[in-house]
């Protein structure tokens, strides 16, 4: 069995079995620290665990302003580009990125008394957090370009490695500190630096380039309009955990933060699976195929929306498992964040058109209105229904927000892609009403155990006997965009 297996593995195209091992890395990469939740929620209060989740929320939105999300948007389209010079590309982009995190330190350092109280953090935190992420984005400058190559081997020993040594050094810091919050952040920092600052060594020597005028003027001409997308991304993500701490209390917060976690769990299958896919796409959009996308994302979205569902279903035992009943709340969030996390993923996949066209300020546009949407529900409800009501206006904001993206994905195609629209509107909101429709059933079901467990043993049942037709409803439905193209 494990010979066949072996050799069935070894017979796939270069390109499977790297897709496959990158799925695996961006998955390992934070699963890992998933999976360690049950242990800091046992080591650490819920005002501890809050204070760390308002930290986690204000490194998104920093992240941004100091390296402008670069190798998110421009490096990764670049990079396929400009795939003659990647190299090239690539060091003068971490030289642009080494630039930006140092003159934000040299701000932070001369003000620093403002940054700690607008922040709630202390100097060390702040510190710590500008050298985590300038290491961060060295490390995804380099993943991208392994994605690019194919190459995964050392991607794989490399998120192994970090994977392992960071949580263990973080609990070692954190059960011997009585600042249990800086202890953790700091040992985040201090593993990151060590595995990830050679890799700007290793691209300055192969780029040869730390500034380049045509470079750092397209990536910043690219990246500067997407900060208010990227800022308003991060507050669909960051504000409520924060309007939480200020509107009703850090252990409320705490308490949301853990459900925030665990739901976004099913982030480490989506964002794995859209980091694999993102180069095939560009290229798929660059060579004017866009018909050959929609299967791969159909398929995408079902296996997102069953993960969710999963999550969804199970989630009063994971809860019990991930922290002690003090936190057992933050079951009755895990629905609403759990189904956004499905409709940031449809969104993402919406997105790339508008990216690869440069449309930057019309998803300036969008976002910026989804993140206002975000803090007005918040500021509304939170005062009504309390800080769950949080987890119900981020599941609204981020189907509006999906939906405006595929709107504009839409124009883009009407204008640039010769009205060659790559999926078909039908699909996608069957998908998604369905997703819905379960998710919120099974939430009902929470209040009685004994019910949801004959539902799902029904559900198990049922699959098992008409397992064939379910697989061949799936086929049928990533065949239809190929029986369109045969039929036009």
């Amino acid at each position: 069995m494990v010979k066949v297996f072996v050799q069935k593995y070894r017979s796939m195209p270069i390109q499977l079995r790297a897709s496959i091992w990158f799925l695996l890395c961006s998955f390992l990469q934070k699963g890992v620290s998933m999976i360690t939740t049950p242990v800091f929620t046992r080591i650490m209060s819920t005002k501890e665990y809050g204070q760390y989740g308002t930290f986690s929320s204000w490194l998104g939105i920093v992240t941004i302003l100091i390296s402008l999300n670069m190798y998110l948007g421009v490096h990764a389209q670049g990079i396929v580009k400009f795939s003659d010079e990647h190299e090239k590309f690539t060091s003068s982009i971490e030289g642009l990125t080494t630039m930006l995190a140092s003159v934000w330190m040299i701000i932070y350092v001369l003000f620093r008394n403002f940054w700690n109280e607008l922040l709630s953090m202390t100097t060390p935190q702040v510190l710590a957090m500008v050298v985590i992420i300038w290491s961060t984005a060295i490390f995804n400058f380099w993943a991208n370009e392994q994605r690019l190559k194919y190459t995964y081997k050392a991607l794989v020993i490399v998120t192994l490695l970090v994977s392992i040594i960071k949580p263990v050094f973080e609990f070692l810091l954190v059960v011997q500190s009585n600042e249990k919050v800086t202890a953790r952040v700091l040992g985040w920092m201090i593993v990151d630096f060590a595995a990830y600052s050679w890799m700007h060594l290793f691209h300055l020597i192969k780029g040869k380039t730390f500034f380049s005028r045509k470079y750092w003027r397209y990536a910043l001409l690219f990246s500067i309009p997407l900060i208010p997308h990227y800022l308003s991304a991060t507050i669909l993500n960051s504000a409520d955990r924060i309007m939480i701490k200020e509107m009703i209390g850090e252990g409320e917060s705490g308490i949301y933060n853990l459900a925030y976690s665990v739901a976004i769990i099913m982030t480490l299958f989506s964002t794995a699976l859209s980091q694999t896919v993102t180069p095939w796409m560009y290229q798929k959009i660059k060579a004017k195929k866009n018909k050959e996308i929609a299967p791969i994302a159909y398929v995408s979205l079902i296996i997102i929306a069953i993960a969710n569902l999963l999550l969804i279903v199970f989630a009063p035992e994971v809860i019990r498992v991930f922290a002690p009943k003090e936190y057992y709340e933050a079951v009755w969030i895990i629905p609403p964040v759990s189904m956004s996390c499905y409709f940031l993923f449809s969104y993402d996949l919406f997105a790339k058109y508008a990216f690869y066209y440069e449309k930057t300020k019309i998803i300036m546009l969008v976002s910026i209105i989804g993140a206002m949407m975000n803090i007005v529900l918040n500021l509304v409800f939170i005062r009504i229904f309390g800080y769950i009501a949080a987890g119900y206006t981020t599941l609204i904001c981020y189907i509006i927000f999906a939906s405006f993206h595929y709107l504009l994905m839409r124009y883009v195609c009407r204008n640039y892609c010769e009205k060659d629209y790559p999926y078909d509107t039908r699909i996608v909101l069957v998908i998604s009403v369905i997703f819905i429709l379960v998710g919120f059933f099974f939430l009902f079901l929470y209040t009685n155990t004994f019910l949801r467990y004959i539902v799902i043993l029904l559900v198990v049942l049922t699959s098992a006997i008409f397992h064939k037709k379910i697989k061949y409803a799936v086929v049928t439905i990533v065949r239809i965009r190929k029986n369109d193209i045969t039929n036009s």
